[in-house]
């Protein structure tokens, strides 16, 4: 009797021993949004893959599903937002999302396929603009700095299209889901989006119309965030990650390939 139970102790002991190897074993999984800036962020992977740390890269089509994933536990963590989407998330959710490290920082733009650089923006223009709170007003603005439209005093970055006073051009607003800019191109005259979706779209980001803005504080309430839950923050596997695509000058050279003299790095 004494040996069943030494044996059935042991088969339980190397199977729990087994989980944990496997557990351990586990690859990171990070959410993503389609952008060429994972050129960057698959460098890193294969960087962590030599260090003995498999990453994986899991793909959304949308902006909502990479934090409802990460909040279910379905991925690990997420790397497409900026701090007050993450707010605005986490508000209107009910989670607790959080910010854990900068990536890279980089202005929104107005991006066309019909239009060159110094082109008049024409009467009655059709321009696509995100349709999430976040993005909505800092589209907006960046409109009004252009001189297309006006905005109520004092709105700023809460800006939403009830707050136009004044559209002079009779410029035709459309919302859309700020991760489909890059396939509305043809469809519309112009669209303020970012970068990464107009290089998406195969558009230059020097052929950019007009840039909102970058000074230094904007620069980083607007970059790029990790983000897990604050369990996942203590994740050594994450950690790692993201030190090396932090301090990997092979990622900082293809992004600054990518978008030139509008990156910037708020780790440093």
């Amino acid at each position: 009797m004494r040996h069943i139970f030494f044996r059935g102790w042991l088969a339980f002991t190397l199977s729990a021993l087994l989980a944990g190897a496997m557990a351990q074993a586990a690859p990171l999984r990070v959410g993503v949004i389609a952008s060429v800036a994972n050129e960057a962020t698959e460098i890193a992977i294969a960087q962590a893959a030599r260090q003995g740390l498999e990453v994986e890269l899991v793909e959304f089509s949308d902006w909502v599903l990479p934090n409802i994933a990460v909040a279910d536990g379905s991925i690990d963590a997420n790397f497409f937002q900026h701090e007050p989407f993450l707010q605005l998330f986490n508000q209107s959710r009910g989670t607790a999302l959080t910010p854990m490290a900068y990536g890279y920082s980089t202005t929104i733009g107005l991006f066309s396929k019909k239009l060159k650089k110094g082109d008049p923006i024409p009467q009655g223009a059709t321009i696509a603009i995100p349709n999430d709170p976040v993005n909505t007003g800092r589209a907006l603005l960046l409109l009004e700095r252009m001189g297309l439209l006006s905005l109520k005093p004092g709105v700023e970055h809460r800006a939403t299209v009830q707050d136009i006073t004044a559209n002079p051009r009779g410029i035709k607003l459309v919302q859309l889901e700020g991760s489909q800019a890059a396939r509305t191109f043809d469809d519309v005259t112009a669209s303020v989006t970012y970068t990464t979706f107009a290089k998406h779209a195969g558009i230059d980001e020097k052929d950019g119309l007009a840039f909102d803005n970058t000074d230094a504080q904007a620069l980083r309430r607007y970059a790029i965030r990790w983000v897990t839950t604050p369990q996942g923050a203590a994740d050594p596997r994450l950690q790692q990650f993201i030190e090396i695509y932090q301090q990997s000058p092979e990622v900082k050279a293809t992004l600054t390939r990518l978008y030139g003299d509008l990156i910037r790095f708020p780790w440093e």
